[in-house]
Order: structure tokens, then sequence, then C-alpha cells
């Protein structure tokens, strides 16, 4: 597995339940000397990281979110382990300056506090980057505007940190990836030319000059590739100028094999243009001891390699909690990654009370009474619901069905796929015995009308008394309706975007904007939506604004392997606890379709992983049995039975059923003309 392409870290900032135990704390992590350079280790051997890094004049840190500082066990593992502190997303534009001219330095404030009551020191992340910017500086068309608001981001920003970062990352990302070694396209990029960086720089040294100033990217550690190439040129080209850059940042989201084997190699030449190198957010995927080992023993090879941070502290808090990269547990105990590490720096080990952490080791972390289980099995009927062609629809699958259930009847909405497109169609009925006799209304004969329509969600906005559909039509769209039993009462579509908005087009690649779902807690309304390329993306607005206002899109989760985290995302409330349940459909390495599944304590994220693997799935063929025969191998985008029809979007807690869309194992050819059918999932394994 290559090191995977990274583009935003609001992300899954996400991805951690709070740990049930606080650990008991041991010691403080030692802040590191000022100087540079480096000895041999000495015969004092730390128990924790960044005491024993600072044994060779480096620093040992973690990226920090201000909402978990209040979480003993996240603090606790912090304040004990850690030397150097970087803010996940509370320095970036779209937290410290929303609006031109106003800046909110509060959350970022508030870490800084912490890590200077803890003698931790800071780096600044981030203060030019192509991602997470505010939708006023992306939109700039003026090159003198644009330079004027640059400068100004980073003299304000800097200033009023002066004197409490050790180091800024002044721009981040700015290389594409690929074979170019070239400039990847960004508002600055295309505005200001190539210049853009330079006078970041030279901005940042007048605005603090005894910060050290550094450029940060990722998939630049193998010496080979196009991409380190074209930084190495830079870098070369500024320091034979004078350009004030005084340090390299490499990411380090590394695969299950490590670093590259050129990776020593790569940090020795930049550190020989005279420049400190840093790893700046290591990650390794499933945490292998070898793997982490070799990382840290490759910047203790190279005498200006000054530190280590790696991005999060326990696998929940990590933005890839999927595989679980980090040294911690999501219960805070060591893995023996720890161990690696530590012993690789000159430390004493200590017992590891983590084993090989696995999805199963997930499953039994402890959960409240009327938590969902960390293991599911399944019962699927057959063909519940298949396509009802008539003198103007032939119809080839029907598929992507939401359901609520209301005034005593299951309400079914579902596209409909045929060589001529999709649309959408709607039935109703008393108990699933009557599913497939139902009567399809064909909804293009609404004022929904004809044309790309696909992927509907249903419920009922209290707020508002109506019902709304939502669906994709290239856009994310709605259409409502005061009675649902009503296929000609829906309105025309509307949209809750102007246009795409900008993180998911400098994100989607190749991929499809689809499968949008909004999901509503007592003050906020969420949009998420996927874009085929790897990416689920999160909206919000407030309950009062809704449908409108929908802004601060972020990127909610992300997988290197797009076909990980694919699309058809459901988010909903478990009944009777704090939980909050997260579904997303995967391809699996069989071909097959299947869902991964997270939960979360609330709707801006923080999601950990709950059956999200292959071997330990949500549900997946492996864990469905078919008593009627198997007629599907795949458990494709669908929607769980609520308790309820609201814009909470209520699941039960434990006997859960999800209607889904399933396939003929033997089908192939044209995608969209695929023979889909609806079948329900019952869980077999409830506690209740």
């Amino acid at each position: 597995m290559s090191a995977p392409r990274r583009v935003s870290r609001r992300r899954a900032s996400a991805l951690g339940l709070l740990a049930a135990a606080a650990l008991v704390a041991t010691g403080t992590a030692t802040a590191a000397p000022t100087s540079t350079t480096t000895s041999a280790p000495t015969a004092i051997q730390a128990t924790t990281l960044g005491a024993q890094a600072a044994q060779s004049g480096r620093y040992f840190g973690a990226a920090v979110a201000a909402g978990k500082l209040g979480d003993g066990t996240y603090a606790t593992i912090l304040d004990r382990e850690f030397s150097m502190v970087t803010p996940e997303n509370e320095m970036k534009w779209d937290t410290t300056e929303r609006t031109r001219g106003s800046f909110n330095f509060t959350p970022a404030d508030q870490i800084v506090s912490h890590a200077t009551a803890h003698g931790q020191r800071m780096r600044g992340h981030t203060l030019v980057w192509h991602s997470q910017l505010p939708s006023w500086v992306s939109s700039i068309t003026d090159a003198n505007t644009l330079r004027s608001v640059m400068n100004n981001h980073i003299t304000t920003q800097m200033a009023h940190f002066k004197g409490r970062i050790y180091a800024w990352d002044v721009v981040n990302e700015a290389f594409a990836d690929g074979s170019s070694g070239t400039h990847r396209s960004s508002v600055f990029q295309n505005l200001l030319g190539d210049g853009f960086i330079e006078q970041a720089f030279r901005t940042a040294r007048t605005a603090d000059p005894a910060a050290k100033l550094c450029y940060n990217d990722y998939n630049i550690e193998d010496w080979s590739a196009a991409k380190t190439q074209g930084v190495y040129r830079m870098v070369r080209d500024f320091k034979s100028r004078g350009v004030p850059l005084d340090c390299v940042g490499f990411q380090a989201h590394f695969g299950t094999s490590g670093p590259p084997a050129s990776f020593q190699t790569t940090l020795s030449n930049f550190a020989a243009l005279g420049v400190d190198v840093q790893i700046t957010e290591l990650d390794i995927a499933q945490a292998p001891t070898a793997a982490y080992a070799n990382t840290v023993k490759a910047c203790l090879n190279v005498s200006r390699c000054t530190g280590i941070t790696v991005w999060g502290i326990r696998d929940s808090d990590s933005w890839r909690s999927g595989v679980f990269p980090l040294l911690f547990d999501s219960g805070g105990n060591k893995k023996p990654a720890y161990n690696a590490v530590l012993t690789a720096m000159g430390g004493t080990a200590t017992q590891s009370t983590a084993g090989t952490h696995t999805a199963a080791t997930e499953a039994d972390s402890p959960r409240s009474a009327n938590a969902l289980p960390g293991s599911f099995s399944w019962s699927s009927s057959g063909v519940l619901v298949s396509p009802k062609s008539d003198a103007t629809h032939t119809i080839a699958g029907i598929k992507n069905p939401s359901v609520v259930q209301y005034n005593g009847k299951y309400h079914v909405f579902a596209s409909t796929a045929s060589a001529s497109g999709y649309n959408l169609v709607y039935l109703s009925f008393s108990d699933w015995s009557q599913a497939g006799s139902a009567t399809h209304y064909y909804l293009d004969r609404s004022a929904i009308g004809t044309g790309y329509r696909a992927a509907p969600q249903v419920f009922y906005y209290a707020p508002q008394k109506l019902w709304y559909l939502v669906y994709q039509n290239g856009n994310a769209a709605y259409s409502t309706n005061t009675d649902i039993s009503n296929p000609n009462g829906w309105s025309a579509p509307r949209t809750f975007y102007a246009s795409m908005p900008d993180i998911i087009r400098q994100n989607i690649g190749s991929g499809y904007w689809v499968d949008m779902w909004v999901i509503c807690d007592s003050a906020n309304c969420y949009l998420f939506s996927s874009d085929d390329n790897g990416h689920l993306y999160r909206s919000q607005t407030t309950v009062s604004q809704f449908p409108s206002g929908f802004t601060n899109t972020v990127i909610a989760a992300q997988d290197s392997n797009k076909y990980a985290l694919f699309e058809a995302s459901n988010v909903y409330k478990v009944q009777g606890s704090s939980q909050y349940l997260l579904l997303v459909e995967a391809i699996g390495s069989d071909g097959r379709r299947y869902f991964r599944s997270w939960t979360a304590s609330g709707l801006a994220g923080s999601w950990t992983a709950l059956a999200a693997s292959e071997g330990n799935p949500f549900a997946r063929a492996s864990n469905v049995a078919f008593p009627g025969g198997t007629w599907t191998k795949d458990i494709s985008h669908g929607e769980m039975i609520r308790v309820g029809y609201d814009q909470t979007l209520t699941i039960p807690a434990c006997k859960l059923q999800y209607l889904y869309q399933g396939l003929d194992p033997g089908a192939s050819g044209d995608y969209n003309t695929l023979p889909w059918r609806l079948g329900l999932l019952t869980q077999t394994n409830s506690a209740c």
C-alpha cells in the first residue's frame, strides 16, 4: 500500500469516541533543547516519547484537537508523552479568518495555552493552503487583491502568536501529485503564479523573524519521485537566493510497508541544502513495529532531522482510524509500535497493554448498554421489490431505497435505472409481504420532472411541517410535499448549493458527486455526500436556516483507497444512547459491494471504527444468511428502518433492519442497466 494522497484534515479531525477510563500520568514530556545539532544518545533512558527524543536534542509531537482537550485519557497521554503540539485544524484559514478581516483565534489559543502550561512547544499549521479555504478567498479573481489578502492573513496570524510558535508551516501542499514535479492548481497559483510561495515566506519572515519557516507536503518521502524532486529544486533555489526557508516537513502518511527505502536519503539530501527536516504528520497503516522503528531510525540518522510528530494520539483520534495507524489504541493503551519507537530512540520499553490492533479488538471496547455491538450478523429476505416497467418506462433496475414508516405504512422511494438514465419511483404498503405487488408511481410525472434524478432520501422536517425528498441531479437537490402519500404533490427541484463546493471540486478527481444525505440534531442540520474518490464531505447549517445556509463544507473522512470509502453514506441517531452511526458503502477485494460502519458522539465528527473491515463488516455477503437461497453477493446502497420519520433519523439500538439493493451474482454489463432489486436485512445477533 502506497502512501495515501491526503488533502484535508478537518476530516476525520475526526475519528474517535472519548475513551471510558483515564490513564494515570507518570510524567510530563520534556521540551527539547533549542539546539538543532544532535549528539549520540546518552546513557539516560526515558520512559516517554518526548523525554527520550529530548536526549538527542529532538522533539516528539502530536497533532491535537481543541475539542478533545477535555477528554481525560486524551489529555493525560498528550501531557505525558509529547513535547511538541500541532493544531489539527484550529490555525487553518477557514477557522481563523472565515470572514475577510475578521479573525478568530479562540480555538487555537486554547491549544497554545494548554501546551504552554505543560511545557510543550508549538508548531503553527498552516498559513497558506489550497484546501479548507473560506469561499471568499477561493472566489477572488484579482491578483492584487489576493496578494494583499494573503499577506494580511500571514501577518495578522503570526503577529497574534508571535513568540509562542517554534515553527510555522508557511505553505502546505503546493506541489501536484503525479509526474509533473510542478505546482498544483490553486487560487494562489492560478492568480499569483510560481512566486506566491516565495512571497508567503518573505512576508512570514517579516511578521516573526524568530520563528522557523517550513514548507510541508505529502508523498515527498521517495527520493526518486517527481514530486520530491520538484520540492527539492524549489528548496535549492530558495536557499541559493536567500529566500527565508528554514525547514521542510515530510508528512509521512505511510501504508503498511512503512517508509520507502530511500527515505533516509531524501532527508539527508534536503538537509544538505542547509534546512532542517522534520517528520510532521506520521501515521502508518496497522502500525507495524518495524515500519515505525525504521521511520524513527531514518530521522535519528540525519543530524538535521529535528523532530517527529504523529498525526493524532489514539487510533480513534486519527483521520485514518479504520487502519489503526497510531501508537495508542482507542482505549489509550500503548501498542507494540509505541515500544518499537521508544526503543529505537534509546528509551526503555514498558509492558504494552495493547496487542495487535484489529477491527475485532476495536469491537471489544466498552460500550454503553444502549450502544451498538462491535460486530453484526444478518438474515436476508429474498427479492422484495423488482422493477415494473410500463408503456413509457422501461426499467432495468430499482436502486438506492429510502424508507419511512408513517400512518401504518412503509413509504419507499427509490431510483429507477435504465439505458435512458435515472429517475425516481414511489411505492407504499402495510407489510413487507405486500411490497412486491405495490403500485409504482414514477415521479417524473410530478413537478420533480424528467432528467437525471437519483439516490433519494426522505424525512419529515418537523419545524416546517414538510416532507423533504433529497436526491442528486448533478447538484444536491430537494423537493417538498405536505403529504408523503401523494406522489403528485412534490415541488419542482431546488438545490442546497449554488454550485459544487470548492473543496469537492478540488478533490473529486475522476469521481462523481453523489449520494446526498441530510440529518439534524437540535441545533444544526448536516449534509453528507460522497465523490467515488475516497472522500466523505460534510456541510452544515442551522435548524432555523434549513434548507438554506449550507456552508463550511469539509472532508469529514477519507481513505487512500477510494473503494474503501466509496459512496452511499447513511448517518443515524441511535435511540437511547449518545451514539451516531455512519455507514459507507465500499467495494471489497472481490469486487462486491458491502458496508463499513463508524460511530461518534456528535454529527460534527470524531468517528471511530465500529465494524469497518472486510473481515468484520457492518453488512457483507459473508455475514448475511440467505434462508431462501443466495440471490445476491452485493449488499449495496439502502437505508435503515427507523423508529420515527423526522429529521433526526433515529434508529433502534437493536433488532436492526436494513432495506438494500442486491444483484444477481451472474449479472454483467453496463452498470446503469444492471438488474438491481431490493431486499431486507434483519439483524440476527441482537442483544435485546
